[in-house]
């Protein structure tokens, strides 16, 4: 592992994520919300540290509320989020504004979404709201349906699940 990505896991107390990589959430706001989706409530914000270093993955996954990624330090990190319903698919390359990439992205609540460094490791948060509880946390290979979809439809991105 590279040694500036071990560094940050040590000094974030970063620990593995079950969806590939490393995170510690870093802020739960104190206020609470009721989503109108009938979930119970929910903090208002919450946001976690996420490392990814070479050869990880964020798998295939879905949250129940809206997501902002945001590039802190590394290589740029390949994210893609797809439509539950269509499986169309939107790319970005999050990283440094000045070398061309965009430096956050937010994903709707409910898409699945999965991620990749493109070098030695990415360093990003990932901000939830409403805030993110594992209730709300699917990983999409665990679903044989759509499981068989995405290999079906999305070959390219079948290495995600």
């Amino acid at each position: 592992m590279d040694p500036r990505a071990q560094q940050l896991i040590e000094r974030l107390r970063l620990e593995p994520h079950p969806e590939g990589g490393f995170f510690r959430e870093h802020f739960r706001s104190s206020g609470h919300v009721r989503p109108e989706d009938g979930r119970g409530p929910r903090a208002a914000l919450t946001a976690i540290h996420f490392l990814l270093a070479a050869g990880q993955v964020s798998r295939w996954h879905a949250v129940a509320s809206e997501e902002l990624w945001t590039f802190h330090e590394g290589d740029p990190l390949a994210l893609v989020c797809a439509d539950p319903v269509t499986l169309g698919v939107e790319a970005v390359t999050l990283g440094r504004a000045s070398e061309g990439h965009a430096p956050a992205f937010a994903i709707p609540a409910g898409r699945w979404q999965a991620a990749w460094p493109t070098g030695t490791f990415a360093l990003v948060s990932c901000a939830v709201g409403p805030g993110f509880d594992f209730a709300d946390f699917r990983l999409l290979g665990e679903d044989p349906a759509l499981r068989a979809r995405i290999e079906c439809g999305l070959p390219r991105l079948a290495h995600l699940l």
